[in-house]
């Protein structure tokens, strides 16, 4: 009011909520989406089934998959999803743990506020330990080298091992890692892992154990025309951007033919140039042609006379990588094909995969780039296969980068923890209950393995840290056993794989504490919920 006079500030229907109510809010917002993701956690996890508006159905257990699908609307969730987004786009691992860990950090905040304490004071606290437990962390970490291929199988296996294909993990974990070997390079003295250099092609039918690696490239097509060879060996392969077909108007044309030889010559013309075309496909040695567009009814034709096999309808994706791995260019025009351009592969044909056929170009020049055919009964067994395998292959990846690993299964949670509650009784301030706040924060992981398993999980946390304080370092929860026990052949993943979850966590968190003002919009009827109402229509959990 200003001399009686009401002062608006905000739109008719807008909501408002501010202190205590904001904070509350957008903690429960928040800590619903962790709950979601809770019970899938550890080998003993349980699975989602995501029901899409289409009636699509997707069952995963993987956490980036869930979240994406979900269609979050709460702005406070919503950050939880972006720290799902970004473990996933920097580590491909350790979402789930993320995510729980931002949940449990403000639920303990939340326990902190009702009891007075200021949210910079938390958020300091929370700064303050996630530093000490990074630091934590690298001492515990133990040295890989690039050439213990045991070491690396286990890394893949960890990370398989709470998805659908754990059963079959011992044989893919082979491939995953006989696939990020083949395209590590060496750069400024330290290794480099390309996730983008191992094409995965699914294909249903067969099983799990039909998944074979392909040292080469996998193209999901046929050979364009029937008369085509259906193998070339020595390949010369030109890389087309551009079609091979006579290029249509860009605006609406009109041809007036008058008299009967007029069609004649109109058609000539066409064949003529579709011909000079192919001819200089010949004159630059290529003996395979594969473009990203279409290829000529009658282009097809010709080359199929001169024994040139050919593919069309690339995707680019799959045009980049056959570039980077038989060393040919990328051609934007048929005329500008020459012979420095042709890339080289020692074999390229065309087989029979289930009922489908496939190009396969093997014996490149540049072999740093390899292909996984992942095989499976069911269409959602080969996606769920999918995600295992570029899981496994980020983390395989991440180990030979960093050549450092620590132990999983909840031992670097409780090491962390129990470091953490010690330096908390060094801090003077009230940022102490913070500190011992986020270290039984993090005891909440091996927690939630333990209960997934089966086990007492209170239980399990006593004698985890019993363990802990009498040296054993690498105790933690064997859930396929059900008892805790020494993880360290066991469960092993990347350094940063934990760093990256604890300090993304860590942000989500203090970014929500810091929130204490939500004021929503009322919707403008013009595609947006504008007040952030959850979206009718939305998958199901």
């Amino acid at each position: 009011m200003l001399a009686g006079t009401p002062v608006i500030l905000l739109r008719e229907g807008t909501t408002r909520e501010t202190g205590k109510d904001a904070q509350h809010a957008n903690i429960e917002a928040a800590r619903s989406v962790a709950e979601t993701l809770r019970t899938t956690l550890g080998p003993r996890g349980m699975d989602k089934m995501l029901v899409q508006p289409s009636g699509d159905i997707v069952i995963t257990n993987d956490g980036a998959t869930i979240l994406k699908f979900m269609e979050v609307e709460h702005p406070a969730a919503k950050m939880l999803v972006e720290v799902a987004k970004t473990q996933d786009e920097e580590c491909g691992d350790g979402t789930k743990t993320s995510v729980i860990l931002a949940g449990e950090l403000l639920r303990a905040a939340e326990e902190l506020l009702d009891q007075g304490i200021h949210p910079t004071i938390i958020t300091q606290g929370y700064r303050l330990a996630a530093d000490r437990a990074t630091r934590v962390l690298s001492q515990g970490q133990r040295t890989l080298e690039a050439a213990d291929t045991e070491a690396l199988r286990k890394v893949a296996m960890t990370s398989m091992m709470s998805k659908g294909v754990s059963a079959d993990r011992s044989f893919l974990s082979v491939l995953t890692v006989r696939a990020v070997r083949a395209v590590v390079e060496k750069e400024g003295g330290r290794l480099r892992c390309d996730r983008k250099n191992i094409q995965l092609v699914k294909k249903q039918g067969g099983d799990l154990a039909d998944t074979e690696l392909v040292e080469g490239l996998i193209l999901d097509k046929d050979v364009a025309h029937p008369g085509m060879p259906r193998r070339i060996q020595d390949a010369r392969i030109a890389l087309m951007e551009s079609a091979l077909e006579v290029r249509k108007a860009e605006t609406t044309t009109e041809v007036r033919i008058t008299a009967p030889n007029e069609i004649e010559a109109y058609l000539s013309e066409e064949d003529r140039m579709v011909r000079e075309m192919v001819d200089q496909v010949l004159r630059s040695g290529a003996n395979v042609v594969l473009c990203e567009k279409g290829i000529d009814d009658a282009a097809q034709l010709y080359l199929a006379r001169n024994k040139v096999l050919a593919v069309s309808r690339i995707k680019r994706s799959d045009l980049e990588l056959l570039s980077k791995a038989t060393g040919g260019d990328l051609v934007s025009r048929w005329a500008e094909l020459e012979p420095g351009a042709l890339g080289h592969a020692a074999l390229v044909e065309e087989r029979k995969v289930g009922e489908d056929r496939m190009t396969f170009v093997l014996g490149c020049r540049n072999a740093r780039a390899v292909s996984l055919l992942v095989r499976g009964g069911t269409e959602h067994v080969v996606d769920e296969a999918e995600r295992s395998l570029v899981d496994a292959i980020s983390t395989v990846g991440l180990a030979l980068e960093d050549g450092a690993v620590v132990t999983g299964a909840g031992a670097s949670a409780v090491e962390i923890s129990s470091d953490l509650r010690d330096y908390a009784n060094t801090l003077g301030g009230r940022e102490q209950m913070a500190v011992h706040a986020f270290a039984g924060a993090l005891e909440v992981l091996p927690m939630t393995l333990a209960e997934n398993a089966g086990m007492d999980k209170v239980g399990a946390l006593i004698e985890l840290k019993r363990r802990h304080r009498a040296g054993e370092h690498d105790a933690g929860v064997d859930v396929l056993a059900a008892r805790i026990a020494d993880m360290s052949g066991v469960a092993v993943e990347p350094v940063r794989v934990g760093r990256q979850a604890i300090l993304s966590a860590t942000e989500a968190a203090v970014m929500v504490l810091r929130v204490n003002d939500t004021i929503a919009s009322k919707s403008t009827g013009k595609g947006g919920s504008g007040g952030g109402a959850p979206a009718r229509g939305g998958p199901s959990i």
